[in-house]
């Protein structure tokens, strides 16, 4: 092999380098400076841990749920097809490491000529084995620009699949939690029931005892199947919160295990964590900066196109003139370089360069937006949570006041002091501010849930 060849290589190899020292195309990624401060508005913490740290299973401590969580994590329709977004991530990572070296290409060629004119047997003609290979020198970065853009592709497709496993965890205990509450209103709202028979009995004998009249006996019957009608739509959501929770499970409509709302427990404190931890812990953040690094890297890819490109090919095998002998052939071989320098597209190289830089910018707002949407969530998540325990309490003396009105009026009404629209107007209180107090714990449930999920809670 001619030594003209290496000659040649080793001087475009020294142009290459002498261009890349001017030209500073290829950039280095930094995570943009976004500030915090103030992300929770007028909540401030200085914990460096916070609830969204924790594991799923020390949030929610019901067994029934944690074993609907467990079935959700492993059936869920849509976290499947977000690991099978990995695993295409994965190969698409294998492809483009792949072109940083040299490709591998092996050939047999064999022709036999033969006359229509002639009479005789086909005559041997020639036979070549060969291997070609051929290399790009990454001489811009553009391939490891690509690889390093299918890098953050996967990171990418690795965080979209936690925001997926955080989105199911908090969706399956916000059902779970859901369906509690609609069991305990449907059993506060047979027990009116039952007390409302029982109101009826008593206005029949106060009747008799020309205590009432007739028509409060028909006003205490008007007001039990008042009560009684909104069983059906109870017990209508109960089933279809199952049917909702089956989907998320990935099973078919059914029947879910479950305890009592009475039963469920809260961490003690619902502690935050500094907010520039939502950079590092909440998925659909760590998704969009990802997204962000990947639009960066195909600039660079972009911006290496206008300088040329250095390619070295070589081919070599055995050649002979005869196919039966092709192994005891010649041996032959060649070593090109070349360098092409793009000159008529240029047009389309400034237009790709635009449209990256557009794509890039497009990414870091959409970081930004990512960033004050989590935020956000966690003020708001923060402030209901605390809102519910103020309600909690006003509730409890609430009720403790509606049961005393519903007895005092029912003694006043039996010795004929008191008429019966004053028990009932107590009564619909009392179950108003009964079902409200259910509505208030699942709030608290359901924010803690909020909280844990707005933290990025959940895939750890």
């Amino acid at each position: 092999m001619n030594q003209k060849y290496f000659k040649l290589i080793l001087i475009l190899l020294s142009a290459g380098v002498l261009m890349t020292s001017c030209g500073g195309i290829n950039r280095t990624y930094q995570r943009p400076d976004l500030k915090t401060d103030g992300l929770y508005r007028d909540i401030n913490t200085a914990d460096s841990t916070g609830i969204g740290s924790l594991p799923w299973k020390t949030v929610f401590n019901d067994p029934d749920l944690q074993n609907l969580i467990q079935e959700g994590l492993s059936k869920n329709i849509d976290l499947l097809v977000a690991i099978e977004r990995v695993k295409e991530a994965e190969a698409t990572l294998t492809q483009s490491n792949s072109a940083l070296y040299p490709s591998l290409n092996a050939g047999v060629n064999a022709v036999i000529t033969h006359s229509k004119a002639s009479s005789k047997a086909p005559q041997p003609g020639y036979s070549d084995i060969t291997l070609s290979s051929s290399w790009e020198i990454d001489l811009w970065g553009k391939l490891r620009s690509n690889k390093r853009a299918a890098v953050a592709a996967l990171l990418e497709s690795e965080a979209y699949k936690k925001f997926v496993q955080t989105e199911l965890i908090s969706s399956i205990a916000n059902s779970y939690y859901s369906l509690l509450a609609l069991d305990k209103q449907l059993a506060i709202t047979q027990k009116t029931v039952e007390n409302r028979i029982a109101d009826v009995k008593t206005m029949k004998e106060l009747k008799e005892s020309a205590v009432t009249t007739g028509a409060a006996v028909v006003q205490s019957e008007a007001s039990r199947y008042a009560a009684e009608v909104t069983i059906p739509d109870l017990e209508k959501n109960i089933r279809e919160t199952e049917n909702a929770l089956c989907v998320l499970l990935g099973r078919n409509p059914g029947t879910i295990k479950r305890s009592t709302l009475d039963e469920q427990k809260q961490p003690d404190t619902l502690q935050t964590g500094v907010p520039a931890l939502l950079l590092s812990n909440r998925p659909d953040v760590m998704e969009s900066e990802y997204a962000l690094r990947y639009a960066f890297e195909k600039t660079n890819v972009a911006r290496a196109y206008f300088y040329p490109s250095v390619t070295i090919s070589a081919i070599g095998g055995l050649s002979n003139t005869s196919i039966d002998k092709i192994f005891s052939g010649a041996l032959f071989g060649n070593l090109i370089g070349g360098l092409t320098q793009p000159i008529f597209n240029q047009g389309v190289n400034k237009a790709r360069l635009k449209i990256t830089q557009a794509q890039q910018e497009e990414a870091l707002l959409n970081y930004k937006k990512a960033l004050l949407n989590a935020g956000q969530e966690v003020s708001n998540a923060l402030y209901s949570y605390q809102t519910a325990l103020n309600k909690g309490e006003v509730r409890n003396k609430q009720i403790e006041s509606l049961n005393k009105a519903v007895e005092y009026t029912m003694d006043l009404l039996k010795y004929g002091r008191a008429n019966y629209t004053e028990v009932l107007t107590a009564e619909q209180n009392l179950l108003y501010a009964q079902l409200s107090s259910v509505s208030d714990k699942l709030q608290q449930l359901q924010t803690t849930v909020s909280l844990y999920r707005s933290l990025g809670g959940g895939w750890k």
